[in-house]
């Protein structure tokens, strides 16, 4: 989340990704690809409406730190909007920003409407100022969400929100339920920089941060999250951040993860989890321990500050929360097995496609550029998948930084759940995800950190 309104160009030989990118009349595809050809949005009976205003303004992190950003509705994180399972939502974006901006909705299938996937330039025009978007799809598949512009370096500057599509028939009881949102603190401008790694230079990364927030706090000042004693509680955990993977932890309980990137999994009993940029979490807790504890999100190989909440027992006196050391299990992927049968992965997959990950200097091209097998977003050819496929990603990371790496519009099989973004560790880490082609269009296939994506790391599945 950063301040003011001026528009990054990039660093060096990186500059030109970016400033291409944030243009809105440049299309952010190769000549490759052919010439710009944005889908029709189609348009019916919605069964829930929201409308949203982009605009500058001023929010308060803690008592005397304000902060000049765009935001949605006035409000940091943005409002959050909540649908039924099954229905159909229709929201109105309108933009007063000085600039063009767009709405990506992270985690909705867009079966069919991939013209509201919100990719400037892939599937649609940007909504330039003063103008106006309408945006509807099915709100599918149930669980926590986020919607969050697709524009340059707009997510840095605090233009995101939570977007949760409750279920009808939860697997899993709860009594209360809170969500979780964890971002970069920035005060200054979002901007590409270089990044020093020991021995290795030149990485093309993001600003120096100021702190973490939580639920758009900074923790001088936390948040307040009530529960009662007796009560099962759902945390519904979300990485907006632009940079940043978190550890999370809750002091004093154990969390059950229920939910992985929306989709229910079997409830798996964790100390602790590693949170990736766009990955969501919901856990259960049983409260079951009154006073005040912390719940927090300590930045991983990084100097930033943790940030916190608090959770706040009804009744109790403790104004300062207890310290308790937290216990040692931590979530891994392969914990995690999806509720529901995922035969259309069974068997060997119709396609598998060799993804390597890494920056230009590593493999012959510039140091300020991220790259997907040797190519540089937006002069990249598109990877072409064929209707009905189960097509594997064999994803390989050269660099030694974390890629947390999101496909538009489908969910990916890691180990036995469904997720939409997957964390691959660095230092030659690998991940092999598998998802069925069965939304045809045109997706984005990206590194949410958004540094790197904006220096390259991003390619475009296209369906024969």
């Amino acid at each position: 989340m950063g301040a003011g309104l001026a528009v990054a160009t990039g660093l060096g030989g990186a500059g030109y990704v970016a400033t291409r990118y944030l243009e809105a009349n440049d299309d952010p595809r190769s000549d490759s690809q052919g010439p710009r050809s944005n889908p029709k949005p189609s348009y019916g009976s919605s069964d829930r409406e929201y409308e949203l205003t982009v605009t500058t303004g001023e929010i308060e992190a803690a008592p005397g730190e304000t902060v000049e950003t765009w935001l949605y509705d006035s409000q940091y994180p943005g409002p959050e909007l909540r649908v039924r399972e099954g229905e159909r939502v229709r929201i109105t974006i309108r933009n007063e920003l000085p600039t063009e901006t767009t709405v990506h909705w992270h985690g909705m299938k867009q079966l069919g409407s991939n013209a509201m996937d919100g990719v400037p330039g892939v599937t649609q025009p940007s909504i330039e100022p003063g103008e106006e978007f309408v945006y509807e799809f099915d709100a599918a598949p149930t669980g926590t969400h986020w919607y969050h512009s697709h524009v340059g370096l707009q997510l840095d500057r605090g233009l995101l929100g939570p977007l949760i599509v409750e279920e009808n028939d939860p697997h899993v009881a709860y009594d209360r339920e809170h969500t979780i949102v964890v971002d970069e603190y920035l005060t200054g401008e979002p901007k590409i920089t270089s990044v020093d790694r020991g021995m290795m230079s030149g990485f093309p990364g993001g600003p120096a941060y100021d702190g973490t927030l939580v639920n758009g706090k900074l923790p001088s000042d936390p948040d307040i999250l009530s529960v009662e004693a007796g009560e099962r509680v759902r945390l519904r955990f979300l990485n907006a951040g632009s940079i940043k993977s978190h550890r999370v932890s809750v002091s004093g309980h154990t969390m059950q993860v229920t939910h992985a990137d929306g989709p229910a999994v079997e409830p798996v009993e964790v100390d602790t989890f590693d949170l990736g940029m766009g990955e969501r979490f919901d856990a259960v807790i049983e409260a079951n321990r009154p006073g005040t504890w912390e719940i927090r999100a300590r930045p991983l190989d990084d100097k930033t500050p943790s940030g916190r909440t608090l959770l706040h027992y009804d009744g109790s006196d403790a104004d300062e929360p207890r310290r308790e050391s937290v216990g040692t299990r931590r979530l891994e992927y392969g914990d995690l097995t999806a509720v529901g049968a995922l035969d259309q992965y069974d068997g060997p997959p119709d396609q598998t496609i060799e993804v390597d990950l890494s920056t230009g200097g590593m493999m012959g091209g510039d140091e300020g550029e991220w790259q997907i097998n040797g190519q540089v977003y937006p002069d990249a050819d598109p990877i072409h998948i064929k209707e009905g496929d189960h097509v594997r990603l064999r994803v390989v990371n050269h660099s030694p930084m974390r890629h947390p790496m999101h496909l538009h519009g489908h969910h990916f099989v890691v180990k036995g759940a469904l997720q939409d973004t997957v964390t691959v560790p660095g230092h030659m880490g690998q991940r092999m995800m598998d998802f069925v082609a069965d939304n045809p269009g045109d997706w984005f296939f990206h590194c949410h950190n958004l540094y790197h994506l904006h220096t390259g790391m991003a390619r475009l599945f296209k369906y024969e």
